[in-house]
């Protein structure tokens, strides 16, 4: 549709680590495979998709910060209802968490989310607020 977001790509430093934690994450939402070749993958959700791609070795030397230019986060929503069920499998994974100590208003007082890392530090928050 018209303005909504068709894809994103993400350059990833490992794609043998990263694969199973947005595979395991986006398929928990319902995304499913949509593509897949030598150094990258996508999943698909409706029109939208997600793509993830092998960082080249030449690009490969400075990790990803969240605080440098480009992408600070990625945000998917969550039912209130479903939150406290997908916290629970979030850290039965041993995800690295942030801001745990203020679950589940980690979005502020009436922002109920919580925030993780995938394996470069990206942050991923799951909101349930509008």
């Amino acid at each position: 549709m018209y303005g909504h977001i068709h894809h994103i790509e993400i350059n990833v430093s490992d794609l043998t680590v990263s694969r199973p934690f947005w595979s395991w994450l986006l398929n928990e939402f319902g995304y499913t495979l949509h593509q897949e070749w030598a150094q990258g993958f996508s999943y698909r959700l409706d029109e939208t998709y997600l793509v993830f791609v092998q960082t080249e070795a030449d690009y490969n030397q400075e990790p990803y910060h969240r605080k440098q230019t480009g992408l600070n986060h990625i945000a998917f929503h969550c039912p209130l209802d479903q939150l406290d069920d997908l916290h629970r499998k979030v850290l039965g994974r041993a995800i690295p968490m942030l801001y745990e100590d203020r679950y589940p208003y980690a979005g502020g007082p009436d922002a109920p989310a919580f925030y993780f890392e995938d394996p470069d530090r990206i942050k991923v928050e799951i909101a349930s607020y509008k």
